[in-house]
């Protein structure tokens, strides 16, 4: 199987001692591209002037390269980056806007919202798709972004790590956005979030696993890898009538159409 894994956190500092390490081990379990996401101008900054370089090919496996200001760094962020933002966006034109969105448990939600008003402008700007976070904030960004959405490119982007009723999943489908699906589905506790995913349209689910966030069931508590997106499909084939094979053709193709990428 030939694995995208559309949302991990390669450039994080968990991985800079064996960063190499990780992605062999990400080849071997069949991942083939990964989309690494934004989070601050800092980090950006930080990642450019570094060894590693974003985007690029690291040790066999492209990486695809977002700019966003996230709201966890919401102490970080100055209204002069969005400027900064623009100018990356400019610079790379296949870079995606994110990761970006709205978080309940988050500081300066008043800030937060701008700042997501604002990053999703420039998404429409630059026709670019936003890869969304959220928490306790699904009805929020839906709102801003149906408002965005005659402006947006065709396919508009995804809602990360989605959890949440069938209703939520087919709210999100309808904008256009995929559904990022990772480790939550791999917890039975999980109900909800797994029946949704059970029976949303195949052509808007995407694999990811945020690492090093959101280990899978039964490595609560460890480091997160790319390599996880394997166990994602095989649970994600257990929910669903499609096989692992046929997700993984599937969630390739949606990921390569989302990210304007020929892989």
């Amino acid at each position: 199987m030939k694995l995208f894994d559309s949302h991990c956190h390669l450039d994080f500092d968990a991985f800079a001692i064996d960063r190499k390490d990780v992605i062999a081990r990400a080849l071997n379990a069949g991942v083939r591209a990964i989309f690494v996401p934004g989070v601050s101008r800092q980090q950006s900054v930080s990642n450019a002037r570094s060894d590693n370089q974003w985007p690029g090919d690291c040790a066999g496996v492209p990486l695809l390269q977002g700019f966003g200001l996230h709201p966890y760094f919401i102490q970080q962020h100055h209204d002069n980056d969005l400027q900064w933002l623009a100018q990356q966006l400019e610079s790379n034109p296949t870079a995606a806007v994110g990761e970006i969105g709205l978080d309940a448990c988050c500081e300066d939600y008043a800030i937060q919202t701008r700042l997501f008003t604002a990053q999703v402008d420039l998404a429409c700007e630059f026709q670019r798709p936003v890869v969304i976070h959220h928490r306790k904030t699904q009805p929020e960004l839906l709102r801003v972004l149906k408002q965005a959405r005659n402006k947006l490119p065709e396919y508009p982007g995804v809602i990360h790590a989605f959890s949440g009723s069938k209703e939520q999943a087919n709210a999100w489908i309808e904008l256009g956005f995929m559904l990022g699906i990772g480790g939550t589905i791999t917890y039975d506790r999980a109900s909800k979030t797994r029946a949704a995913v059970a029976q949303a349209k195949l052509s808007h689910l995407l694999l990811e696993t945020d690492a090093p966030d959101m280990p899978i069931s039964g490595y609560q508590g460890q480091r997160n890898e790319p390599a996880h997106c394997s166990d994602v499909v095989r649970v994600l084939a257990e929910l669903r009538e499609e096989s692992a094979e046929e997700l993984a053709v599937a969630t390739w193709n949606n990921a390569c159409r989302l990210f304007g990428w020929h892989g």
